[in-house]
């Protein structure tokens, strides 16, 4: 018997008013996230991954409500969050965090890591000195040191942020955490430890994880299930090993066709796909399916009508007119 997904999106939408009239109306509105359904079950890791600017981070900004989603539901553990009040809303929020992309920006120059990291613990009733035992427990965790709590972001690397990001991510005892592309900025020889450690943390806590990313081969890696994400639309989803075996959309098959390989013999027998022409732009998506126009089975019937993400084989969901099942 499945467990209650931790984390359950049902036909999620997040839109953007660009420019507004006289009256103070939207001109357009720019459709970051367009009906998106997933779940994550406890303990797993849910990779959402897709070109810049197709709506992953947004996704994930709406789970943990820094945005308001414009339709749609956000289940937590089985309860619906999408509509709470601030006051609703707040065990929830120490349920679920974030760690951010990018380790610079993320962390206040002015304020201690041990600061940084004592902040989710501000309101929770903790003496202070308890706070900074919490921290010092977090600090090793993440694999820094004691001396490290009272310098300043400024003086660590990129890989030691992203690691003080983790610890404060961890410092409220969360269930459940967005990954919003967490070692993009980072050196690839130290983007393996980084998610050495948020599998050493998940395994430890049974943490579930939203890993967002544009890397494939780091999203195989980590992931249990796999979402694909093209122009705000969630087009294929799949246990990783099923994804990875058995592509069905034109896009996703695109997608793994620019992993590199690192057999010379292997890479020089793939074939990678091009695709013509550009993204559209989510202000004006065009009708039918989002792929269309890109996508070399195209056919009338994804100019009129919209795919729907159904069940192509067993636990293996996919919107294309051209695929059958």
């Amino acid at each position: 018997m499945n467990p209650t997904p931790i984390v359950e999106t049902r036909h999620l939408k997040m839109y953007f008013p660009v420019g507004r009239t006289l009256s103070g109306k939207p001109r357009r509105l720019l459709k970051a996230v367009d009906d998106v359904s997933f779940s994550i079950r406890p303990g797993e890791t849910f990779g959402l991954v897709g070109e810049s600017g197709c709506g992953k981070t947004t996704v994930g900004r709406s789970i943990v409500r820094l945005y308001e989603p414009t339709d749609g539901q956000v289940l937590f553990d089985g309860q619906d969050i999408t509509h709470m009040n601030e006051k609703q809303q707040a065990p929830f929020r120490r349920r679920m965090q974030m760690i951010f992309q990018d380790p610079y920006a993320s962390l206040n120059p002015r304020m201690t890591v041990s600061s940084i990291i004592a902040e989710p613990l501000r309101k929770s009733g903790m003496s202070d000195a308890q706070q900074q035992a919490r921290v010092r427990e977090l600090i090793d965790l993440v694999g820094l040191k004691p001396d490290h709590m009272q310098r300043y972001p400024h003086e660590f690397s990129g890989g030691q942020r992203q690691r003080v990001g983790i610890a404060r991510a961890l410092a409220s005892g969360p269930e459940f955490i967005v990954c919003d592309e967490p070692i993009s900025a980072l050196d690839v020889s130290i983007q393996a430890q980084v998610i050495n450690t948020l599998e050493s943390l998940q395994e430890k806590f049974s943490l579930s994880y939203l890993f967002v990313s544009h890397d494939l081969s780091m999203v195989r890696h980590i992931s249990h299930h796999v979402g694909v994400m093209y122009l705000g639309c969630m087009v294929e989803s799949a246990p990783v090993d099923e994804l990875y075996r058995h592509t069905l959309h034109p896009y996703t098959q695109a997608l793994m066709s620019a992993v590199p390989i690192p057999d010379p013999d292997l890479a020089a027998a793939s074939t990678r796909i091009h695709l013509s022409g550009d993204v559209p732009t989510p202000i004006d998506p065009p009708n039918g399916c989002r792929f269309r126009a890109r996508c070399p089975y195209a056919t009338e019937r994804c100019a009129q009508e919209r795919p729907a993400l159904r069940e192509a084989a067993p636990g293996h969901f996919v919107a294309c007119h051209a695929v059958s099942g």
